[in-house]
């Protein structure tokens, strides 16, 4: 009987360090441009500014009153331009930054593209579909998490065919100066989305519940949250610098029949870890299903919104 060779993993590549985001070093001048100012957009803006000279060299456009105003505030300074075309013309690397679906009206609307190096970190939509309404190939796909607004992101990036020179360092040098940054294969990105990109709000949910517990054992609800925040940003910096598998730090904190022991098996008799490994995936599945659907239909099929239209509200 023959035997099938099992295919070799896809190769991973971290281009990024730990250390503490104050230690980070600045993103090298550049003329920023960021179709699309919502939620994602911020983060990202607001965390390169805090770390480079200032935000004049930022520019958006954003058709989305709020968005623009969150913009403005997160990020002083910056410049809104009234269009996509003279954002383009004004800008050296472009952040593509709307829902799936407006992708293709936002780069018709964007002109000429020679000589711009584009950033998207649109979920689900493929460096092959990014490039197939303008026919512009330089092009990198991005997964960052809204973390960067406080320099303790995590980005994974895959470059596409039209890359120059000088372009992988370019990105990593921007995404790095808000947080970790990593070069994956385009195909794992879905599932990137599923861990980090959508991971933050799971994340949040528990310290929302361990403060919620906190309360209803007696504690002030201000010191329960500040103490379940704590104790999350704590347990992932344990596991960050020691290296160690948290397996093996639950362990060592996990005393027999001690009240670790009891609120673990409380959670396992819940199946808490199953339902967060299903999370991830139906987050995974969920960024790839809708660049499916974004690749299918433009902005003015969706509702005749300007084209442009931002992240900002909730994906």
């Amino acid at each position: 009987m023959s035997r099938s060779v099992p295919t070799p993993p896809p190769t991973f590549s971290f281009r990024g360090t730990l250390m503490s985001p104050s230690a980070s070093s600045p993103p090298s001048a550049a003329r920023l441009g960021f179709i699309g100012g919502g939620r994602m957009a911020q983060a990202l803006a607001a965390g390169i500014a805090q770390r480079s000279e200032g935000s004049s060299s930022i520019r958006f456009h954003d058709p989305n009153a709020g968005a623009n105003e969150a913009f403005r505030r997160l990020v002083p300074g910056s410049i809104a331009c009234d269009d996509n075309r003279r954002l383009v013309a004004e800008s050296d690397l472009i952040v593509l930054a709307v829902k799936p679906p407006y992708v293709d009206a936002a780069l018709a609307a964007a002109g000429d593209l020679t000589g711009k190096l584009v950033l998207s970190v649109v979920a689900g939509r493929t460096l092959a579909d990014l490039a197939g309404p303008v026919g512009h190939r330089r092009i990198v796909r991005a997964m960052p998490n809204t973390p960067a607004l406080v320099g303790w992101g995590a980005t994974c990036y895959s470059l596409g065919a039209g890359v120059l020179d000088g372009d992988r360092e370019r990105v990593e040098d921007l995404l790095a100066s808000v947080g970790l940054a990593f070069e994956v294969p385009e195909s794992a990105l879905d599932a990137v989305t599923g861990v980090s990109g959508s991971g933050p709000a799971y994340v949040l949910l528990m310290i929302e519940a361990l403060a919620d517990g906190g309360v209803r054992m007696g504690l002030p609800r201000e010191l329960a949250l500040r103490l379940a925040a704590r104790t999350v940003a704590g347990a992932g910096v344990l596991v960050e610098r020691t290296g160690t598998h948290p397996a093996l730090l639950r362990e060592q904190v996990t005393s027999p029949g001690g009240t670790t022991a009891a609120a673990l098996a409380t959670l396992e008799a819940g199946a808490v870890r199953s339902h967060v490994q299903e999370a991830v995936r139906a987050a995974a599945l969920r960024a790839a299903e809708m660049g499916r659907e974004g690749s299918k239909c433009n902005a003015q099929e969706i509702g005749g919104r300007e084209i442009g239209g931002s992240e900002s509200r909730k994906g």
